[in-house]
């Protein structure tokens, strides 16, 4: 099965291709996003009617036991009835009971429904991401699409689980206190909302500078991500290098500006709620100076004035929880601005407009005048153009960077074509959908990929059609059969992450294995010996001469005696082809692959000087 054939750096640059910035967009784009999030819950109709149902009675029920506190004050207590009493104790005792069953129910149904939704973002974004084209790898790092896939999605849930809606909860509740409220008595209504032009104030400023601050975590929360993610997969060349105080520093600067960008957000909370709570405090204190005059007048009944300093607190309650779901919302909003940012990239393979399934090929392959640039016109291959016939042995040889990788890249169909046409049997392979292409090619890269699971997990990928007798056949083909039978459980042994416990040798087998257990009509071979040792490299070697039977190969190497049997040797400097034929007719044109050849079998008879003199000359060629 293929493998992506990852370009060298000295093949492309990845500047100029940071679509998916972290940077704060400062736009307000809360209802369009929110409108966008809603459409993971809209499959699920009947739990979303029955949690925004229980939600919106519940936040009914609330407001009714002031009211009823009124009625048990001015009625049965002033007048000593008992019975009265009684039965007013028992409708409010019955109240809570039912506000409980119903807040149990609708918190467990949004956080079911919130679950259901964030699954299904989770499978869309894995999803997308496999359907990306390498192009949008090359200029995203991990640690930040890491960040998009966890931590986003996290926030997400948060909302989706707990705040959406609750937050509609709230509104119905402050809606049906403010009606209750103007039911019992207007006038002291409007005495207590006096303070509420001071206080949607200070809720817009503190949700202009929350939703900038939480633009700013997130923002850095992906910087982190990212600098672990590259710096623990490179720990290796850090305490190589003893970069460790250095990278210790870097960390330390990315860190503190978290940080700072958290510090933001709880200064703006530690002012905001201290002044919701003064808010209050003067609104209760108003009901208080305003109705004891009342009271004293005899034209305002002590309940009324007990049940408004609980309307007063059940009124700021929802506040300072609109205030929390705030929170949640603004932080939710930015994280969801950035998945959707990923989701709409559109980096894909370009799908033929009339696709031909080939369920067999010859190998034939044919180039003809593909020249390709990863960023704008800076072209690292140039009219490039060749043929294999089925069967034949081509290697492609040349100095770094002259564009090899990408050759095999553009054949595995990793990118798009921009200029020239590539042919497998004569059809196009932009008539060709990928996943029908890439079955038919074998890739064994120098960077051996292996993924945690078995042995037989990482030959097969999870495909139930390869039986264990086939995954034995390769392995005896490729001569991985005896080291592999030799792991604890054989087949069944668990690799670690990358396949940390094996050898580089060890890992290269078992990509041999991997490749050749799919029996494919063409061989790609990527520096695949270069770092195996020379017992492997001789036992690769027989085995090679094999798997290539038959089948069209292409070899790229740097070492001249692993292509010196090749039908064909194609010299490639600087993304074009210079020279074109089997080894000893490129040894009789003296040329380039002369040198090279020179350079790597004849330095020994070179002075110093003449040795650095040649390395010139095919460098500067």
């Amino acid at each position: 099965m293929a493998q992506a054939a990852a370009p060298s750096a000295d093949e492309k640059t990845k500047k100029g291709f940071q679509l998916d910035s972290d940077t704060p967009s400062g736009k307000a784009f809360d209802f369009i996003v929110l409108s966008r999030l809603l459409s993971y819950v809209r499959p699920y109709p009947a739990i979303l009617v029955a949690a925004t149902a229980l939600t919106i009675a519940a936040a009914l029920l609330s407001p009714l036991r002031p009211y009823i506190t009124k009625l048990a004050i001015d009625n049965p207590i002033a007048s000593g009835d008992r019975e009265g009493l009684v039965v007013i104790c028992l409708l409010f005792l019955g109240a809570i009971l039912l506000e409980a069953l119903m807040q149990f129910g609708s918190a467990f149904l949004t956080q079911l429904l919130g679950q259901k939704a964030v699954r299904a973002l989770r499978v869309e974004i894995f999803s997308h991401l496999q359907r990306l084209s390498l192009k949008f790898f090359d200029r995203n790092p991990i640690g930040r699409l890491m960040t998009r896939a966890t931590n986003d999605v996290e926030t997400l849930n948060d909302m989706l689980s707990s705040g959406l809606v609750a937050l509609l909860g709230d509104v119905f509740q402050l809606s049906f206190i403010i009606v209750m409220m103007f039911y019992t008595d207007w006038q002291l209504t409007l005495v207590s909302f006096s303070v509420l032009p001071v206080m949607f104030y200070a809720t817009f400023v503190f949700k202009e500078k929350v939703r900038v601050s939480y633009q700013d975590v997130r923002t850095e929360v992906a910087r982190l991500n990212a600098f672990l993610q590259e710096h623990i997969t490179g720990m290796v060349a850090v305490q190589l290098f003893g970069r460790e105080q250095k990278e210790f520093d870097k960390h330390s600067t990315i860190n503190a500006a978290h940080r700072e960008a958290n510090i933001r957000s709880v200064f703006y909370y530690s002012v905001f709620y201290p002044v919701i709570e003064l808010l209050g405090a003067i609104a209760l204190g108003l009901i208080v100076w305003y109705s004891s005059a009342r009271v004293l007048d005899q034209t305002l009944t002590l309940g009324v004035v007990i049940s408004f300093v609980q309307y007063i607190a059940l009124f700021f309650r929802p506040l300072q929880d609109l205030s929390d779901k705030f929170n949640i919302m603004q932080a939710a909003i930015t994280s969801a601005e950035r998945i959707f940012k990923l989701l709409d990239q559109k980096v894909f393979i370009t799908p033929p407009s009339k696709p031909v399934s080939i369920a067999s090929v010859r190998g034939d392959i044919r180039f003809e005048g593909v020249s390709f640039a990863y960023l704008d016109d800076n072209y690292v291959l140039r009219d490039i153009s060749f043929e294999a016939k089925a069967g034949e042995k081509i290697a492609l040889v040349g100095a770094t960077g002259s564009g090899k990788s990408t050759i095999i890249s553009l054949l595995s169909k990793f990118y798009d074509l921009q200029h020239g046409n590539i042919f497998i049997d004569d059809i196009n392979i932009r008539d060709i959908p990928e996943q029908s292409l890439r079955k038919h090619l074998g890739v064994v890269l120098q960077d051996v990929f292996l993924f945690s699971g078995t042995v037989r997990d990482n030959i097969t990928l999870g495909n139930p059609d390869i039986t264990d007798e086939q995954i034995r056949a390769a392995a005896r083909l490729v001569g991985a059969a005896e080291f592999i039978e030799n792991l604890p459980n054989g087949y069944a042994y668990q690799v670690q992450e990358r396949g940390a416990a094996l050898s580089t040798g060890q890992r290269q087998l078992i990509s041999f294995v991997r490749a050749m257990v799919y029996n494919p009509k063409i061989l790609v071979l990527d520096e695949a010996t270069s770092s195996v040792d020379t017992d492997t490299e001789q036992l690769i070697d027989a085995a090679l001469e094999k798997l290539m039977h038959g089948r069209t190969s292409i070899i790229i190497a740097h070492r001249l005696s692993t292509v010196q049997k090749a039908d064909k040797i194609i010299v490639l400097h600087k993304g074009v082809i210079r020279e074109m034929g089997s080894h000893q007719e490129l040894l009789r044109q003296r040329g380039l692959y002369y040198k090279l050849y020179q350079l790597q079998y004849a330095e020994h008879s070179f002075s110093p000087r003449a040795a650095k003199t040649l390395r010139g000359e095919i460098i500067g060629d």
